[in-house]
């Protein structure tokens, strides 16, 4: 665990010294009230809050989200900024619905609705900033034990695969019995958790949770625009 650890705390770092924001395409997939939905998939850019090279994570996050499937979201658009529209998600629905902009509590239960996490958790610093969290908890803990494979191929790019199993439930929050962690070998960045739940005998333990980012593209020199409604790219009414 302690090399895991420290894989995970490099990579914090060089995102810290060197990456300001990025673009990339999220598909997420929580279990929310024992349901596992299909995956959602999203093409997102974020302004990172360590940008500038800030190490005290200082700046205001931004995030945009656009919903590329499953097809009953395809077209929804959020837009959510620390600093930009009160603090709130400014979004619009697909379909119908998409006539009309709403602005939500991003903690509130309108939301939270079918989410794990509020928005502020979302992105690949965040990933790994849990990733450390979840670690220390475990560091010395004999019934964890942690296998990393170097040199696999995942979207053709060379990975380090990290594999985190547990021997008996912790009874903790946000327990889990394996956990699979895939950093880009070279970038250092996270490409994809997945952590699975508990099963009864020879079952298959269930997905908890799982983040997969593709084509992560950084420093693409992110604008006020891109957290801007008015956008002209973009599609709100």
């Amino acid at each position: 665990m302690g090399e895991v650890l420290q894989i995970a705390e490099d990579a914090l770092a060089r995102m810290r010294n060197g990456v300001n924001d990025y673009t990339a395409t999220l598909i997420k997939q929580e279990a929310v009230g024992g349901v596992l939905p299909e995956p959602t998939e999203m093409a997102i850019k974020v302004m990172c809050k360590h940008r500038g090279g800030k190490q005290d994570d200082s700046e205001p996050m931004r995030v945009y989200l656009r919903f590329l499937a499953p097809v009953g979201v395809f077209g929804r658009e959020v837009i959510w900024a620390e600093d930009l529209h009160d603090g709130k998600l400014v979004v619009h629905e697909a379909g119908l619905m998409g006539l009309l902009t709403l602005r939500l509590d991003p903690k509130g239960m309108l939301a939270m609705q079918g989410q794990r996490y509020p928005i502020d958790q979302i992105g690949i610093a965040k990933l790994v900033q849990k990733l450390i969290e979840r670690g220390e908890l475990d560091r010395n803990n004999p019934d964890i034990a942690v296998t990393i494979r170097r040199g696999i191929i995942v979207d053709g790019m060379k990975c380090d695969l990290i594999t985190v199993l547990r021997k008996k439930p912790s009874n903790e929050e946000n327990d889990f019995s394996r956990a699979e962690i895939c950093f880009d070998s070279e970038r250092k960045l996270p490409l994809r958790y997945t952590a699975y739940g508990w099963a009864d005998g020879s079952a298959k333990p269930p997905v908890i949770e799982s983040y997969t980012y593709r084509d992560i593209k950084t420093n693409v020199g992110l604008t006020d625009a891109d957290f801007d409604p008015k956008n002209a790219e973009y599609r709100f009414p």
